[in-house]
């Protein structure tokens, strides 16, 4: 990406790096092979979020992170989208690096190699191949943020279900049925959570998990109170970042298991590890199509969308295509008109 320093950068060009790590499994979605080459209308997820990430324009190298066993695929998707990039007058591909290499066991430890060919990128966008139908706007969003002096940069977008917090407790039988001075819920007969005094909230929906399977007592979850969801947001990617903060809190995460040893922190994503730094994390609008495909759900959703996109882009290449023809034709016609002009003339 060609692209102008901001006020507290230099104005030499800055690299842009995204990494793609793609070593999710396609197991929820009925496939063996990755979620990343799992198809949509006839393309896979990494495809579709690779011709995503050329056409936004942003990024001077991308590395695509994959398990070893299907390096070879990921090799050969990348080099159809090269050579149809190549052949495309408006494509964004030339001069673009694209490599692929082995990940990790997870995200985190796939993000630590990439990050290894990222060469003297400036910044570097982590992206989810399950988002595979993020527009290309929020990566220009993102990498427009971080061009503007944000270290940590995540697209989001409000909560709208109502979110409560659960804690695990262990189920009894009873015979105990509810009474007019029972302020509990009727429920039917079974396992159910221990009696104790209402909290603040009130009596909460009690939900049963693994009854069937559990040879032992099984829990239930209760449910407290709701959280305040004016002030939560769903997290998407690509998430943006400093290339130098980003190295830094990869590293930190490293010394603190390597501190804690088994069971240490956790993470989930690459903007958790950053704001362990104490380091702001900023919000950015996200889009709602760039939803995750995880579960057969999604895919239905997800094939609907691609659908309608490549019937657009195959609107849009036919309208070039004639535009082109009716330019041609009318040049043809004008060099015939000029030739007879001059014929007129000489005569």
């Amino acid at each position: 990406m060609r692209g102008r320093g901001h006020s507290g950068r230099s104005a030499r060009v800055l690299n842009i790096c995204v990494i793609v790590p793609a070593a999710g499994s396609g197991t929820r979605l009925g496939s063996a092979d990755p979620k990343a080459l799992v198809r949509l209308n006839g393309k896979s997820l990494l495809a579709r979020s690779l011709e995503t990430i050329i056409s936004s324009g942003v990024a001077s190298t991308i590395v695509v992170a994959a398990p070893e066993e299907f390096l070879m695929r990921v090799r050969n998707e990348i080099d159809s989208i090269s050579q149809s990039g190549a052949k495309d007058s408006e494509s964004s591909i030339s001069g673009m690096r694209i490599t692929s290499v082995a990940g990790g066991e997870d995200r985190i430890e796939s993000v630590q190699i990439a990050l290894k060919y990222a060469g003297d990128a400036d910044i570097v966008l982590v992206h989810d191949a399950a988002r595979a139908l993020t527009p290309s706007e929020v990566f220009r969003s993102v990498a427009d943020a971080v061009r503007a002096g944000a270290e940590a940069v995540v697209p989001v977008l409000p909560m709208t279900d109502t979110v409560r917090r659960v804690e695990s407790r262990p189920a009894v039988s009873s015979d105990h049925r509810p009474t007019m001075n029972d302020h509990r819920p009727a429920t039917n007969d079974g396992p159910r959570a221990p009696q104790s005094q209402p909290d603040a909230d009130g009596w909460q929906v009690v939900v049963e998990s693994g009854a069937e399977n559990d040879q032992k007592l099984p829990t239930v979850e209760v449910l407290h109170g709701d959280l305040d969801r004016s002030r939560l947001r769903r997290v998407q990617t690509p998430q943006g970042f400093t290339a130098s903060t980003l190295r830094r809190a990869h590293e930190k995460y490293e010394d603190d298991l390597a501190a804690s040893g088994p069971g240490g922190p956790a993470a989930t994503d690459d903007a958790g590890l950053v704001e362990r730094l104490g380091v702001d994390v900023v919000a950015v609008d996200g889009d709602e199509e760039a939803l995750k495909i995880t579960y057969p759900l999604d895919l239905v959703l997800g094939e609907h969308i691609a659908t309608q996109r490549d019937a657009e882009a195959t609107r849009y290449a036919a309208q070039r295509e004639s535009a082109s023809i009716d330019a041609e034709a009318t040049r043809y016609a004008g060099e015939r008109q000029n030739a007879a002009s001059e014929g007129e003339q000489r005569r």
